[in-house]
């Protein structure tokens, strides 16, 4: 299977422009590889020179947003199959969605989250990987 996967508040928490803290996906992105899946990164991120935009909560400073993500799955190992696309899907779409059997993203309706806060502070909601390893199994996807 070509699987899906978002980067901030998926495989990682959301710090954005930083890379967050791992939540638990590696060894369940680990076993998709194993197990013959191919993934797919598929994220808002990129690298950008002099951004603009009038709302507050974007982020306007100039970074190598999608190649620190990108680096964050060569530094452990997980190879990944397309960026931002389905190299297949070439042939046969000029759609920009990535094409994939299954799509794992924190903002997908459905996607199991974990809430937590800080210091009293409630911070956005990111991937449960046990729940969502717990989903792969019942599709076949890892071993049980």
């Amino acid at each position: 299977m070509d699987i899906v996967i978002d980067f901030d508040g998926t495989v990682v928490t959301h710090e954005f422009p930083k890379v967050g803290v791992e939540i638990g996906a590696v060894p369940v992105l680990k076993e998709l590889i194993a197990n013959g899946h191919n993934l797919i990164l598929f994220t808002m991120r990129s690298d950008v020179v002099e951004p603009y935009s009038k709302s507050p909560e974007i982020v306007t400073e100039s970074g190598n947003y999608l190649t620190d993500a990108i680096n964050w799955f060569k530094e452990r190992e997980i190879p990944l199959y397309g960026v931002q696309r389905n190299p297949t899907q070439d042939s046969w779409t000029s759609s920009p969605k990535a094409y994939g059997q299954i799509i794992i993203d924190d903002a997908a309706l459905g996607c199991p989250l974990i809430y937590s806060s800080v210091n009293g502070n409630v911070q956005r909601p990111y991937v449960d990987w046990q729940a969502v390893r717990s989903h792969l199994q019942m599709l076949g996807c890892v071993p049980a």
